[in-house]
């Protein structure tokens, strides 16, 4: 018997179910809670259902459940965490969902809980036999820290299918492109000493200096070989987003430190560009006898493209009435691809509304949102 809660209710309850990722142990949680509520009401409509656990982590998992069987399939995929949040910048409880201003109110209503119960609510009449390829709710942990759960899904070479919709908020227009990232930190080592005589020390600052002009240099020259006008910002990009050195006027820098944080486009491969960049920064520093010290902040997120005529991109183009677009923000999708599917990315949120305070999501991209899944399963599946 099919216990499902109605789509407010099991909103309310992912919502209320608190996920929060973060770099910082004190503010990490696990999703283990939302997997279970999930796995509940999957296992109630007919999904045969897997928890798949992290590895070092019992209270983070991510969920495979699937409707039907066989080759080929589509995979509807979404992460269970969310961002932390400021209490104090929310106007409603994040935890509770709020309905007001024909919206509705809570962390992870756009990004991307939401997407999940809406999902399960497109599949609730579907039944096993209705589909001559299976259909597959895939939900993962720690997407926006570590990507440990897509990770562990290729590793697992788990789930398999022909095509996969990741329901980042993307306002219903679909996306077959986005940006990778990669952020490094570049630390570098001079020799401290009284700044009323220069040859006392050897100033980290100004090797510092040395290193960002090189930089610089080296990011229009990126500028200048790539360019993807399917972006907003047409050009790999490159942000020189925190610097620290020193500790007194009076006194030789002895130790500088740098974050960047750098965006490619698809065909632009991370590995390349993190040894790129150490190439850069080494050949500026020569003769200078500063030491360098490379730290990768972020493992990094590769950039992603579905070809314009692949099936599940003509297909969703089809039911939104939109062309298939291209973003700057990162997901799993890359991981997907490497499990063999062709992916887009299409969810009701709003970008603007992520990793913001009182995030909400519109009433409105309720129903066009699951009528969408619907017909999305119908013409790739049944």
């Amino acid at each position: 018997m099919n216990t499902t809660p109605a789509l407010l209710d099991m909103i309310a309850a992912l919502i209320g179910t608190p996920s929060v990722s973060s770099v910082r142990p004190e503010l990490d949680q696990g999703n283990r809670k939302v997997i279970e509520l999930l796995a509940d009401w999957l296992d109630s409509g007919g999904f045969k259902v897997e928890i798949m656990a992290l590895p070092g982590t019992p209270d983070k998992a991510n969920l495979v459940a699937t409707l039907g069987s066989g080759p080929g399939g589509l995979v509807l995929s979404g992460h269970t965490d969310t961002v932390p949040f400021d209490a104090n910048r929310w106007t409603h409880d994040p935890f509770t969902l709020t309905r007001a201003d024909n919206r509705l109110y809570g962390l992870g209503t756009s990004d991307m809980k939401a997407f999940l119960a809406l999902a399960i609510e497109a599949l609730r009449d579907v039944r096993p036999n209705d589909l001559r390829e299976p259909v597959i709710l895939l939900a993962t942990a720690d997407e926006e820290t570590s990507m440990a759960g897509a990770k562990a899904l290729v590793e697992h070479r788990i789930p398999q299918a022909r095509h996969a919709l990741i329901g980042e908020p993307t306002g219903l227009c679909p996306v077959r492109m986005h940006k990778g990232i990669l952020m490094e930190a570049i630390r570098l080592q001079g020799r401290s000493g009284h700044s009323s005589d220069p040859a006392l020390g050897n100033s980290a600052l100004e090797a510092m200096h040395t290193v960002i002009g090189a930089l610089l240099s080296w990011r229009a020259q990126l500028q200048e070989k790539y360019r993807n006008t399917v972006f907003a910002v047409p050009v790999p990009t490159l942000n020189l987003g925190h610097i620290h050195g020193g500790d007194n006027p009076n006194r030789i820098c002895a130790d500088c430190e740098l974050h960047i944080d750098l965006r490619p486009l698809p065909g632009m491969v991370l590995e390349e560009l993190r040894a790129d960049i150490h190439t850069c920064v080494n050949r500026s520093l020569q003769g200078s006898g500063i030491r360098v010290i490379f730290e990768s902040l972020f493992d990094g997120i590769p950039a992603m493209e579905t070809a314009a005529d692949t099936e599940i991109v003509r297909i969703t183009e089809k039911l939104t009435g939109h062309t298939a677009g291209a973003v700057a923000f990162g997901t799993e999708a890359p991981y997907l691809q490497q499990l063999g599917m062709n992916t887009v990315i299409l969810g009701p949120g709003d970008i603007a509304q992520a990793h913001q305070p009182d995030e909400y999501l519109a009433l409105d991209r309720l129903k066009p949102t699951s009528t969408l899944l619907r017909d999305l399963v119908k013409s790739v599946c049944t």
